[in-house]
């Protein structure tokens, strides 16, 4: 391949999606360069995965809304049905089938209450090993509070190279004893992308109900949820989506399952035809609102609105084409410079298209070191142990010769010895 400088200031030139970097506030900070010497220059940022940066469209998104406060007319914001119509967009479904509503943790929660009904013999959860630890822990209060031992009845389907998990396996898991199973779209270390379609398919031969935990997808990676036949899923929207920090999160619940006594009820998940009337039965909404617990904040939902009003007019289908083909470049330069020794690097998510997400899984024995000698030189991503660094060229943001000069540095890191200069104790919050 061609490994020049020049081929990625070409590759940029064609870039359809380049024009949307200007919309995005990216840093700068005195950072060291490639030519050796500290200078204040805009940052290399590699973890949109994490806390995507903000745009323009969220912050007049915000401003809208503090407008509307001060005039006392907040009430009247459609700013949350604005939303659902652009999120539900981005997953494949209605907007009666969306909500934006509190973190999502608390939506897995709030959907597993629901559809997890131990009743005879299928008493189990199905999930797996590799998940964020966060959904495991939710669905160990739940199994918990239905009066079962999480110890007997979460299933956590094992991988084979503790970096992946083959849905052969996930498929073999799945029996008679399963009430519920809930897995990750995409894998927060190795970046998998499990086959959803597929395995909601099988769960559902298998009388499984299924849902997904989307954070790691939502915004890179287009979904079609109602398509699949999706029961249920959640997302949150600080990721890709660049909803800032601790932003409002989605959660999807398929058309066939509304009237179905939510397991957290609360007061706005109470119909509209008597939310008003305060009376002391509950009556849920007719659609996925049932699944409020309380009524969401405009100024939460608000750069979320801006934020995914600016992915659908990029479009998620060009996001996806361009994550796809910069991640294939950034893998093909660590391939082609980064392999060998004295450097020893390599990629540790899957390579095809299909079984990837949108970030590079780069591994090294001294990756926690690496990633802080990275941050001295303004390319911020961030790690994972034992040995994983997560790179994310975010396609709205991220240019081809960022992602050239990112390699460069992981090299001259090596070359260096610049790790050497931090403790294995030490880590990096950004």
């Amino acid at each position: 391949m061609d490994t020049s400088r020049s081929y990625a200031e070409k590759l940029d030139k064609q870039d359809p999606l380049a024009k949307w970097r200007k919309e995005f506030y990216i840093p700068e900070r005195e950072i060291l360069g490639l030519d050796g010497k500290k200078s204040v220059k805009p940052i290399h940022y590699f973890e949109g995965n994490s806390l995507g940066l903000m745009s323009t469209y969220a912050e007049k998104g915000i401003q809208n809304e503090i407008n509307l406060w001060k005039t006392l007319t907040s009430r009247n914001s459609d700013v949350g049905d604005q939303t659902r119509e652009y999120q539900a967009k981005l997953v494949g479904a209605d907007p009666d089938e969306v909500i934006m509503a509190a973190g999502a943790t608390i939506n897995i929660h709030v959907l597993i209450s629901t559809f997890y009904q131990p009743e005879g013999k299928r008493t189990k959860v199905l999930a797996d090993e590799l998940n964020f630890p966060s959904d495991l822990y939710a669905l160990w209060g739940q199994i918990r509070l239905k009066g079962e031992d999480p110890d007997e009845n979460l299933v956590l389907v094992k991988s084979r190279d503790g970096k992946t998990i083959e849905e052969d396996d996930i498929i073999a898991a799945m029996d008679d004893t399963v009430s519920v199973c809930f897995l990750p779209s995409v894998y927060f270390t190795s970046g998998q992308l499990l086959d959803i379609e597929r395995l909601t398919k099988a769960a559902h031969e298998h009388g499984i109900k299924i849902g997904f935990d989307c954070c790691h997808s939502i915004g890179i990676v287009p979904h079609y949820f109602d398509k699949w036949g999706v029961d249920f899923a959640l997302w949150c929207n600080y990721k890709y989506m660049n909803g800032g920090s601790g932003a409002i999160a989605g959660l999807y619940v398929n058309k066939r399952h509304f009237g179905t006594m939510p397991g957290m009820p609360g007061w706005w998940g109470n119909s509209w035809s008597n939310r008003f009337d305060f009376e002391t039965n509950f009556k849920p909404a007719e659609n996925a609102e049932a699944w409020f617990v309380g009524n969401p904040s405009n100024f939460a939902q608000a750069p979320v609105y801006g934020s995914s009003k600016m992915v659908d007019e990029a479009g998620i289908e060009n996001i996806r084409k361009k994550s796809l083909k910069i991640t294939r470049y950034l893998m093909d330069l660590v391939d082609a410079e980064l392999t060998g020794e004295p450097y020893n690097y390599t990629v540790g998510n899957p390579r095809a298209p299909e079984r990837r997400g949108g970030h590079v899984a780069l591994m090294h024995p001294e990756g926690q070191r690496l990633n802080l000698a990275l941050s001295n030189r303004g390319v911020l991503a961030d790690f994972r142990p034992p040995t994983t660094i997560r790179l994310t060229p975010v396609p709205l943001y991220t240019s081809y010769v960022e992602v050239w000069e990112c390699v460069q540095h992981l090299k001259q890191a090596i070359d260096n010895r610049e790790y050497e200069n931090y403790s294995k104790d030490q880590h990096q919050y950004v």
